[in-house]
Parts: C-alpha cells; structure tokens; sequence
C-alpha cells in the first residue's frame, strides 16, 4: 500500500472531524543491539516495528495518538481519537496553539551510510566483540571485559495537512568497551572510545573500522588497572583541560538541556526540570568568554551526528542556530508552536520523537562548540599549560534541575607540570556553575582535533523518550576551576 494513500486515510479523518490542522509520521524502523560480557555473549536482540503517529490540533489544542494496525479503519479511528483528545485538551487549555509559518517541503533524502550494517552477520558481529574481549581480559587484573555493537535504521514518511510530504532514512552505528578492574574496595573503568556505549554516529559499519576496537583495547586495559597505583586526584582551585568526549557532555548538559524552549517556558519539567536561562537573558546572558561559540546544527554539513537530519519531526528543514555566539547566549532550540509563543517568526526545527508511537518534542540537534580558529594542537595546549590536569572520559555526572550547578567525574587524568603531561591520577572530578565555568574558558584546540561525538541515551519527557543527540567538540583549557570535590581520597 503506497504510504501516501495510507496518509490520506488519516488526514481525511482528521479533517472531517474538524481538525484544523493535522501531521503525521509512518516509521519503519530496525534495530540490531550485541554485547559480550568476559568471553560470553551477554546480550543479543533484534527487533522491528511499523506504526503511524498522527498530530491534530482542533479548538485550538493538540491531540496525539498512534497505532501499528495499518489497516484503513484503524488508522482512520486512530485520527479521530487523535482529534476527540485534542477536544478534551481544549476543554483545559490557557490559550490557543499557533504555529510558526512554514513552507511545506516535498523531499526525499537519505544519510550516509557507504556499508549497510544490517547486512553484516550476527556471527561476524560477535566475532569482533569477543577479539576486543579476549585482548582486555588477557590484562592481569582486568575482571570484567564488556563489549558492545548496536545498528539502528530508521525510515520515515512525513505529511501534513499543509501538503508536506517528506521521506527520509536514517542509519545509526554504534560501538564502544570498558574493561573494569576490581582491588580490594576500588573498581576501576575505563571505556573506549567513549563511555556510556562508545561511539555513535548517523552512518554505516564503516564506522566500526574508523573506531579500531581491537587495536585499543590492551591499551585501555592496562590503564583500568594501573588507576589503583596512581594516586588520587588532588583537591583545590586550579587549571583543567578537558579532553573533546568529556567536553561534549558538559556541553549536553550545561548548553543543551538549558537551551529547550519548551522547558524554559515550563512546558516540560516532569522529568528533566526546567532552565536557568530565562527569556530576559537572550542575546544579554555573557555565557562564556570571546572563544565560546556553540551552535545547534542539525545539517548535513555539520557531520553524521545523531542529530543530523534533513526535516524534523514536523517538517521544518534542518538549521544551525547560533546558541553561543563569542561568549553572548544567542538562541534557543525551538519548536513551531514555542517559536511563535516568544515571537519569533520561524521554527528552529528540532522536533523530534523517540518513534511513532511518540509525540515529537524539542530534542537537542548536534550541540556543538566550534574549534578555535587559530592552529592549536592538543600537544600545543599541554605545552602551554605549566600546571594543571588533564580529565579524559566521563564516569559520573550531577548538576541540578535548572542546569547551573553541576559536579562531574572523569576515569582517568594526568597532571600537567611545566607543559608536559605527567603521572596518572585516579579520581578526577571538578565541579561548578555553569556561566563561570563557560567564563573560564581561556584556550580551545583547532578543527583537526575536534570530533562529532554521539551521545544515544538522552532521556526527556514524559512518558521519557530516549533520543541521540550530538556533540562537537575539541580539547579545551579552564582556569579556576573546583577540582577534586566529587570522590574523597583516603
């Protein structure tokens, strides 16, 4: 059945029942997930779901509901609970919802993906997890080896009452390990090349090659163990640099979740909380100093991040708002109806849902800070640094419901002594609020250091939608900074 006339089931429905405006979204979607745990197979799973999500707004408030029964009469009882919802909503509502303008867009477009993981074997999948596994567990003192690959292929066709009609498919690979060493009371991690799950990008297998899984695991193992001989992280006031994946979270969480229009507006707090930053402080906040510039970049050109797309959730074209713009807090992430309640005239199209069953809300796109301009090397950074630490990969992270004071913790750091990196040390945390430490950026490395890293497992809403977000960043310097408040030393 052509998903147009599948379309127009729901859209005539929703019309006759006096809808005044109606979108929605057929999803296809694949998923693969694999993981070894010490020489075994922990976890092997695959799945695959079709459904409609179908959006109404009638009497001048939304209505949302989803089925997977394509046929005719349930889609077309689907489009009516969607509209009877919408009704009882209205019967509630504070003001009527209006929506930014938008041209309606007809598009086909597709993400990179060179090598179709899906048409890799399970056998082989698990083969490579296990060659990770056994060089970690061949590290004396490594008690636990885990491993993990995950695909996701998801296709979807987007239409609306105002005519859009958008087809677009989207491939997600993922990978990544941590070897885990336990001594007396202490348990050691450490992850690669990313913790929480690794690496994540909107492309194919090819990513499992460009990450050399193999090739970094005896290294990480020996790392894991050697943290119970290096001594704990100091405390005190000092200088940190940040390695690019640690600098991408603190940016999801210090930029990204804050910049939510909708949570800022207090339309969605139940899970997550709200925002610091207020609509009195657009384009007046001094987020950072002159070298923070941050954008919410959801295109193409941006890189194969998890928030790269051609169309959001309700047919807004991707964009690249500028969030930070030389330290000044520029812009919010932004919906249809939340762009038009704070007068702007356009949408910054993030709207996204975790699948079809979902209805879409602001989601983080790739949140990102730009390189510096100026030609700046890691190995330029440390050797102009005379005493400091440097924090790779988080372990832990805190930071309150308006998103200003935060406390994360990192797997491992060195000490930095008259530019050159020194002894290990385990431990490492630092700590503070958000606008000061932004304000404490004094040096950030260049483009040639900078990676798009994918954080898959961001939680909002509720129900809670579980979304991949994006993060560009590249090793950066602070000064002043709280170190070591998080995990007490003996």
């Amino acid at each position: 059945m052509p998903m147009k006339e599948i379309a127009s089931w729901a859209l005539n429905t929703a019309k006759s029942r006096g809808a005044s405006f109606c979108d929605l979204r057929i999803v296809d979607e694949r998923n693969r997930s694999l993981a070894t745990k010490n020489g075994k197979v922990g976890h092997a799973s695959a799945a695959e779901t079709l459904g409609i999500g179908i959006r109404v707004i009638a009497e001048g408030a939304w209505g949302f509901a989803a089925t997977d029964d394509m046929t005719r009469g349930s889609i077309e009882r689907t489009a009516a609970q969607a509209v009877a919802i919408a009704r009882s909503s209205a019967t509630v509502k504070q003001y009527d919802v209006k929506l930014a303008a938008e041209r309606p867009a007809v598009a086909d477009w597709s993400g990179p993906c060179a090598i179709n993981p899906f048409g890799t074997s399970v056998e082989d999948n698990i083969a490579l997890l296990l060659a990770v596994d056994k060089e970690l567990t061949s590290v004396k003192g490594v008690t636990l080896a885990e491993a993990n690959l995950s695909f996701r292929r998801y296709e979807q066709w987007f239409y609306s009452s105002e005519g859009a009609d958008i087809h677009q498919v989207r491939t997600t690979t993922g990978a990544g390990f941590a070897a885990y060493s336990f001594h007396g009371t202490e348990i050691q991690k450490r992850s690669f090349p990313n913790s929480f799950g690794g690496q994540f990008q909107n492309k194919g297998y090819e990513l499992i090659g460009e990450l050399k899984l193999v090739e970094n695991a005896r290294r990480i193992g020996e790392e894991a163990v050697a943290l119970h001989s290096a001594p704990q992280c100091p405390q005190g006031v000092g200088t940190i640099v940040l390695d690019s994946s640690q600098l991408g979270l603190q940016i999801h969480e210090s930029v990204g979740h804050p910049i939510e229009l909708d949570r800022v507006l207090g339309m969605e707090a139940n899970f997550a909380g709200t925002s610091f930053l207020t609509l009195d402080k657009l384009r007046k906040l001094k987020y950072g100093t002159e070298l923070v510039n941050v954008v919410a970049d959801a295109t193409p050109a941006h890189g194969p991040g998890l928030g790269t797309f051609a169309y959001d959730d309700e047919g807004v074209a991707a964009q690249c708002t500028p969030i930070i713009s030389n330290g000044l807090f520029t812009g919010y992430l932004s919906s249809r109806d939340t762009a038009a309640m704070i007068g702007q005239e356009r949408s910054g199209g993030t709207m996204r849902a975790e699948g079809w069953s979902r209805l879409p809300i602001i989601r983080m796109t790739n949140v990102s800070i730009l390189p510096g301009e100026k030609p700046l090397t890691f190995e330029d950074l440390v050797r102009d640094t005379d005493d400091g630490l440097y924090m790779q990969t988080n372990r832990s992270w805190s930071i309150d419901d308006k998103r200003y004071n935060f406390q994360f913790g990192c797997e491992i750091g060195w000490e930095i002594k008259g530019g050159k990196l020194g002894r290990m040390v385990k431990n490492p945390s630092y700590s503070g609020i958000t606008t000061e430490f932004w304000n404490s950026m004094d040096a950030i490395c260049s483009r040639d250091q900078w990676t798009l890293w994918g954080t898959p497992n961001c939680g909002k809403g509720q129900p809670m939608q579980t979304m991949g977000t994006g993060h560009g960043a590249a090793p950066a310097r602070f000064r002043n900074v709280e170190i070591g408040s998080a995990y007490k030393g003996s």
